[in-house]
């Protein structure tokens, strides 16, 4: 009996899965860019109506972790599996989503300006990607998304950029206070930080790059108003080494007054908690994306 009911189960699951439409992925796409001087690659998820319609489409912009690339929100976070799903049930609008490549340039202009990464982003890859497919261009149909590093970078775009998104949904989000950051250019992970943004003076301050791009420092200096123009979501596992700068986070946009979600889930900083939590980031900005 109990062999059976597994065995029905498992149909049925097969089944659903065959019965739900599926989406395209394109990967092995690229950009040329003049203001990097190398081609940015990319894939892209279509949602399953994309090619039976001829409407646009609103965007997420789904940003990789360090040491990560293009392929990787697909080929271990499975992200295309959760859009595919969550269209066909109503959980989300459909929806374009796009994850560029950015090695380990930490998404924003180096210190030394030999790889201007945040400007090509903003100067050629958003304007080339919009003008290729068919996305709605309006801040509130553009949103920007990412884990670790990307989560970094999510929160860097959308807190100096906020005509440009209207929603920012970061997963265990790289943010690190000033006093981690020196210890890691002291003694602990230098060779992640110091080419993009610099060493530490002969008197051991802070590069001045690294300050003018530490959320935790963007937001201290920014005005609450232009904050609120955005919509923010911040998820991060409990278990995750990243929880100081993602506890910091909240409490300064609280102290802010700036409207958030922040949520703290069971798990650590693995792709079995992005795999299975950035539905609740989809659901984010797929509810921004609706007219109210």
């Amino acid at each position: 009996m109990k062999q059976f009911l597994s065995l029905t189960i498992i149909l049925i699951a097969i089944t659903s899965s065959a019965q739900t439409p599926k989406g395209k992925v394109i990967e092995g796409q690229s950009i040329s860019s003049k203001i990097t001087g190398y081609d940015v690659n990319y894939s892209v998820y279509l949602p399953p109506c994309y090619e039976t319609s001829e409407r646009s489409y609103p965007v997420l912009y789904l940003l990789h972790g360090y040491s990560d690339n293009e392929t990787a929100w697909v080929q271990f976070g499975e992200v295309n599996h959760t859009a595919d799903y969550a269209i066909e049930a109503g959980q989300i609008p459909p929806m374009i989503i796009v994850m560029p490549d950015a090695k380990v340039t930490w998404y924003v202009n180096n210190f030394d300006g030999t790889d201007s990464y945040e400007d090509m982003f903003f100067k050629e890859f958003i304007p080339q990607i919009e003008k290729q497919y068919r996305i709605r261009s309006q801040k509130e149909y553009r949103a920007v998304s990412g884990l670790s590093m990307g989560g970094n970078g999510s929160l860097v775009y959308a807190i100096k950029h906020p005509e440009m998104f209207g929603a920012c949904a970061a997963f265990s989000a790289a943010v690190y206070t000033n006093e981690e950051m020196k210890q890691h250019l002291v003694k602990g992970n230098k060779h992640w930080f110091a080419p993009v943004y610099g060493d530490l003076d002969n008197d051991g301050n802070l590069p001045q790059h690294w300050l003018n791009y530490n959320v935790l420092n963007i937001i201290e200096k920014s005005d609450s108003k232009a904050l609120n123009q955005v919509k923010f979501y911040i998820d991060c596992g409990d278990d995750d080494f990243l929880y100081k700068g993602n506890a910091a986070l909240h409490v300064l946009l609280r102290d802010k007054k700036v409207k958030h979600e922040f949520r703290v889930r069971e798990g650590a900083h693995n792709w079995s908690y992005w795999r299975n939590n950035i539905i609740h980031g989809l659901q984010f900005v797929g509810d921004v994306f609706h007219r109210k």
